[in-house]
């Protein structure tokens, strides 16, 4: 079996895979703040041909973005904590999938961290 082994990173950035398996250690990524106070990213895939990109995203308890709008479908996971937007409030384990320029605020009272994919939306 072989494994790929990465030094530690600030971002992995990985782009598709030809073939197999790749293993990132994300608790050796360094978390980079976003442009909103409190919102914290690592950025794990990204695939500049399509746009796509996966993140793990972290709020600070309190955080809170103001509303805002994706060109892309926005994927998100909730690893830990729980956040809320405009509708719904979320918790571990629960999945949410938001179209394409839906707008939305997000925040956080006690954090939170998820996995969060933007994909191209595609017209039909």
């Amino acid at each position: 079996m072989t494994q790929k082994i990465h030094p530690p990173l600030t971002r992995a950035a990985l782009t598709r895979a030809a073939s197999g398996s790749t293993r990132v250690p994300t608790r050796e990524i360094e978390w980079q703040a976003s442009d909103s106070p409190g919102f914290w990213t690592k950025l794990l895939f990204e695939d500049k041909k399509t746009g796509e990109t996966t993140w793990l995203m972290r709020f600070d308890p309190g955080a809170h973005a103001a509303s805002h709008a994706h060109g892309e479908i926005e994927e998100i996971l909730v690893l830990e904590g729980s956040f809320y937007d405009d509708q719904h409030s979320y918790w571990p384990g629960d999945y949410c999938l938001r179209a394409a320029g839906t707008q939305h605020a997000a925040a956080s009272k006690d954090g939170c961290t998820m996995m969060v994919i933007y994909r191209a939306a595609r017209v039909a």
